[in-house]
């Protein structure tokens, strides 16, 4: 035992205060994890996975369906709960929580089995005549899943469950703004039957994800910022482990002369101020032909200022507060630097909401922000959107593409085809037309980005699939040799040459490889058929 370890024995574990961002109450603690209590998690998920990766890929997918009937039975607990300690809305948790959850869960329980299945080969018989082969999806070991304090329930379960799904144990951080949301995942599938020890959780800061990176991990799935994504990033190419990471982004809307504008501030209004501008995905940026850009402009910010902003338990509120101070004071000096630096703040801003001590943020919508300024090279915390009026569709494309970010996009016209014109050349991960976010509540869909808003995808088949190790199981008669294997002789290279010939696409290298290898060939076949006969 370490010294580290046993003042971790000795000493009475730290807990972690679970508050309202909207209200400053206390809603309930949980243990802090220590470096010790975070290797004990890893080991026990790992001495219960080898059992769990024995089941039949349908003997789990049972577990997942079990696991989606468990978050409908405890959905209005989960609502209040993630309302008061998120502070979104409570349609919005319905929306953009509860749902994606139960999709997720139920779409893994359905179609799991059949994307992890693996497959039989069939593979050329001129080089391999008796040999049958096929691959399948093994297990990694254990995953290690730190979730984000912004979308705190459906984002790290989904991760949870293509983990469990795959066959792996599981241990998960929840963010340490979302503790108690994080902890019911776990309650969720222990509702499920999971085996208990299979999928653990721990609480606590940045120290306790450091120890969960660097404990014996295969895999590492993070949501969160690109500070702390860089040093996961850093930490598992050190410890050579894999590692799926969103990053998140600026994302960018474009609007084109044809767009049906009306539709584009209402979806770029949900876009940019849903979750009070927190989810992944938020549309920060807004690039419109000029040809409407004035309508466009009127009416977001119109909009916007229509928002009613409060109390996350109100049934009418639809903007809530950030998850934490700090995010508000990010905010502020994003808009006090652009402001500075020649931008227009057009609404939007601080806000105080009366009775309520939380950091609530009005819509923010500014125009004019200038290059140089900090809001056009980073990613703002909170619900602010700038809007920038361009000549071309070109000049908005590569206005998008010079963000270092790479999440999604969206793309407002009433043409298909341009719209799959002007997606093509985006660089991002996602693009959406006419909509935003759509890949966020369909579990179908693989969500990521490119450049520096992350590493991989998580949902959809390929999540499944990063989350196994393809294995390839080959099968031959057990008598005789093959006919490539010592002793190599002339015979040997002239058929092994007359073969390549008969791929050929002429018909002259296809007849000269009949011409000058059917001799050799014979030789070949009657002197490894022979080997047939021994025992």
């Amino acid at each position: 035992m370490t010294s580290a370890d046993a003042q971790d024995a000795d000493a009475e574990p730290p807990t972690l205060r679970a508050v309202a961002p909207a209200t400053g109450e206390a809603l309930g603690t949980v243990a802090v994890a220590s470096a010790r209590d975070v290797r004990a998690a890893v080991a026990e998920a790992a001495a219960v996975q080898g059992l769990w990766a024995q089941l039949r890929l349908a003997d789990r997918a049972r577990y997942m369906a079990r696991a989606a009937q468990a978050v409908i039975d405890e959905a209005d607990e989960l609502v209040d709960l993630i309302s008061r300690e998120q502070g979104r809305p409570r349609t919005e948790v319905e929306i953009g929580e509860l749902l994606p959850a139960i999709e997720t869960l139920q779409w893994l329980a359905e179609h799991g089995p059949g994307i992890l299945a693996g497959e039989r080969v069939r593979l050329s018989r001129a080089l391999h005549p008796l040999t049958r082969a096929r691959w399948s999806y093994e297990p990694l070991g254990v995953v290690a899943v730190l979730g984000p304090a912004a979308e705190p329930f459906a984002t790290p379960l989904g991760d949870v469950a293509v983990a469990l799904m795959a066959g792996n144990g599981v241990v998960l951080k929840p963010s340490p703004h979302a503790a108690l949301s994080g902890a019911r995942i776990a309650r969720v599938f222990a509702r499920a039957g999971l085996p208990p020890g299979l999928l653990g959780v721990v609480h606590g800061h940045a120290a306790t994800g450091g120890a969960l990176v660097d404990a014996p991990v295969a895999q590492v799935r993070f949501t969160g910022s690109s500070v702390a994504g860089a040093k996961v990033l850093e930490a598992c190419a050190r410890g050579i482990k894999r590692v799926v990471a969103e990053l998140g982004g600026a994302d960018v809307a474009i609007v084109c002369a044809d767009a049906n504008v009306a539709r584009a501030i209402d979806g770029i209004a949900w876009g940019a101020f849903a979750n009070a501008g927190q989810s992944g995905g938020s549309i920060e940026r807004v690039y419109v032909l000029r040809e409407v850009a004035d309508q466009l402009l009127e009416g977001l910010v119109a909009r916007a200022g229509g928002l009613r902003v409060g109390d996350p338990r109100a049934p009418e509120t639809e903007v809530g507060p950030l998850v934490g101070g700090e995010r508000l004071g990010r905010v502020v000096e994003l808009l006090d630097d652009a402001v500075a630096a020649g931008a227009t703040l057009r609404c939007g801003g601080p806000v105080e909401v009366p009775g309520l001590a939380g950091a609530f943020c009005a819509p923010a919508v500014l125009t004019g922000v200038p290059a140089a300024a900090r809001l056009a090279r980073e990613e703002a915390p909170g619900p602010v959107v700038s809007v920038a009026v361009v000549d071309r569709e070109e000049d908005a494309i590569a206005l998008a593409n010079a963000s270092p970010l790479g999440l999604g996009a969206s793309v407002w016209t009433a043409d298909r085809y341009k719209g799959a014109r002007i997606a093509r050349e985006l660089r991002v991960g996602m693009v959406w037309m006419n909509d935003h976010r759509v890949a966020r509540s369909a579990p179908q869909l693989p969500w990521g980005g490119v450049r520096g808003s992350g590493i991989g995808r998580a949902r959809g088949a390929i999540a499944l699939r990063t989350c196994a190790e393809p294995k390839v199981v080959t099968w031959e008669p057990p008598r005789g040799k093959a006919f490539w294997w010592f002793p190599y002789d002339a015979a040997l290279g002239k058929t092994v040459r007359a073969l390549a010939h008969l791929r050929s696409t002429r018909d002259a290298d296809r007849e000269r490889g009949l011409r000058e290898g059917a001799g050799p060939a014979i030789t070949v076949a009657t002197r490894t058929l022979k080997t047939l006969r021994r025992r």
